[in-house]
C-alpha cells in the first residue's frame, strides 16, 4: 500500500490567527509537524495543504512541499481531498497541522490499520488518565468494539460509569472532578489523526453533513453514519493540539521535559 501524508494548515484560525507560523523553540509550528511526520516509515511523501502564501513560502523555505488550496474549503478534510484527487496512492493520512508532538510511529500505526480490509479509515485512541479530561467536552471520547472498530465518538463522557460517577456534583464537574479515581475505568480519548483509503476520502466529501456530525461537531461521525468502518489503535504517546497561545507554552514545556 502506498501512503501519502497531507497536513492541512489554515492561517485564519478563529481562536489563533497565524497559528501555523507561531514559533515553538525557535521553529514554526508547521515545521515541527512536517518534520515529525516525515519520520514515518510508511509514508512516501508529505504535503502541506494551505490557503495562505505565507505558510506556503515558509514550508518551501525549510525544504518541504506545499500546495495552495482554496480558502473556501469548509473543513480540513475537504482541503486534503482537494489535494488527494490529484495523487496516485492507496492511502491518504490526514495529520492535523496543530499537532507538533505527532510521532512517525503513530502515522505508521494508522497506515497499518488499513491492512484490515474491513476498515475504511484508521485512527488512534489513548486511555484517559486525568480526571479533568473525562468531563471536558473539548476532549473527544471514543468507544470501540472488541476488534477495535469505533462504535461512536462524542464530546460527552462515554461510556458513562453510572455507579462510579453518581456522587459527582455539578460544582465538581466544573472543577474537572479532581481526584476522581480512574483505575479500572476504560475511557479513551480520540487522537485526531486519520488514515483513509483514497476513494473513501473522496467519497466522504461528496456526502452532506450528517445529523450526528452536526450535533457533536465531529466530522468522523459522517463516516460512521454512512456505514464506513473506522478502526482504532491505542497509543501510549501523548499529543498536545495547539488551539490557543497558551498551548504553545504547554508544548514548549513538554519538549523541555522530554529533551
Amino acid at each position: 500500500m502506498t501512503a501519502i501524508a497531507i497536513i492541512p494548515a489554515r492561517y485564519d484560525s478563529s481562536r489563533f490567527p497565524g497559528k501555523p507560523l507561531e514559533l515553538i523553540g525557535g521553529k514554526p509550528l508547521i515545521q515541527h509537524v512536517f518534520e515529525n511526520t516525515s519520520t514515518a516509515k510508511m509514508i512516501s511523501e508529505v504535503i502541506v495543504a494551505t490557503d495562505d502564501d505565507r505558510i506556503y513560502d515558509k514550508v518551501l523555505s525549510f525544504g518541504g512541499k506545499a500546495v495552495i488550496t482554496s480558502s473556501d474549503h469548509p473543513s480540513g478534510t475537504d482541503r486534503i481531498a482537494f489535494v488527494a484527487k490529484n495523487l496516485d496512492c492507496d492511502i491518504i493520512v490526514n495529520v492535523q497541522g496543530d499537532e507538533p508532538l505527532i510521532r512517525g510511529e503513530q502515522i505508521d500505526d494508522v497506515v497499518n490499520l488499513l491492512s484490515d480490509k474491513r476498515a475504511s479509515m484508521g485512527t488512534l485512541i489513548k486511555r484517559i488518565d486525568r480526571s479533568d479530561e473525562v468531563f471536558d467536552p473539548n476532549v473527544v471520547k471514543a468507544v470501540c468494539d472488541k476488534e477495535g472498530f469505533a462504535l461512536y465518538f462524542s464530546r460527552s463522557t462515554v461510556p458513562y460509569y453510572r455507579d462510579e460517577f453518581k456522587d459527582i456534583t455539578v460544582s465538581q464537574l466544573g472543577e474537572g472532578a479532581q481526584g476522581l479515581d480512574l483505575s479500572g475505568l476504560n475511557i479513551f480519548k480520540h487522537i485526531g489523526i486519520y488514515s483513509y483509503r483514497r476513494n473513501v476520502l473522496l467519497d466522504l466529501t461528496k456526502i452532506p453533513q450528517s445529523e450526528l456530525e452536526s450535533a457533536e461537531r465531529l466530522e468522523q461521525l459522517r463516516a460512521l453514519e454512512n456505514g464506513y468502518r473506522i478502526k482504532a489503535k491505542e497509543t501510549v504517546h501523548e499529543t498536545i493540539g495547539v488551539d490557543t497561545p497558551e498551548d504553545i507554552e504547554r508544548v514548549e514545556k513538554w519538549l523541555n521535559i522530554s529533551s
